[in-house]
């Protein structure tokens, strides 16, 4: 965490995408290409972290992906993420991708995943960012994850 910013909520910068899977977005088995997922969790990731640094950021590194159930066509995609930790220039965002579907409202998880991203300057230069804090207990377990994955790293 950045001694040098100030810290923020993790409230502000969550961040809510949701997609409805179309034909197009499927492959020959009829469920969305692992890709569009890829693509869903990197958008929402620099959302997240641009609303917390305040900055242009660029994607440094997917740490982890793991995907447990296929999404079909016609069903909704929830992509949610939050500021999981910080560094004095990167930011660990976590990604919880759902699937709902529309006619019963039964909602599973199909993907968790865990993104770095830096913030940037106008001459593309890493920039310091803000510190992170939990208002929620479920904000506070993401925190914990987030804690865990940066003593994992060194």
């Amino acid at each position: 965490m950045s001694d040098q910013k100030e810290q923020r909520p993790m409230g502000n910068s969550h961040t809510l995408q949701t997609h409805l899977v179309s034909p197009s977005d499927t492959n020959h088995l009829k469920t969305i290409f692992g890709g569009n997922i890829l693509a869903y969790i990197d958008e929402a990731a620099a959302i997240t972290a641009m609303r917390h640094s305040g900055e242009i950021v660029v994607t440094a590194s997917v740490d982890s992906v793991d995907f447990y159930a296929s999404v079909k066509s016609g069903q909704i995609v929830n992509v949610e993420s939050w500021v999981a930790s910080t560094g004095r220039t990167s930011m660990l965002i976590y990604v919880h991708v759902s699937v709902e579907n529309p006619a019963t409202g039964e909602a599973k998880t199909t993907t968790t995943s865990f993104v770095t991203m830096v913030a940037i300057d106008e001459e593309g230069a890493p920039t310091e960012v803000p510190g992170v804090y939990a208002e929620t207990k479920g904000e506070e377990e993401i925190l914990e994850i987030g804690r865990g994955r940066k003593d994992m790293k060194g």
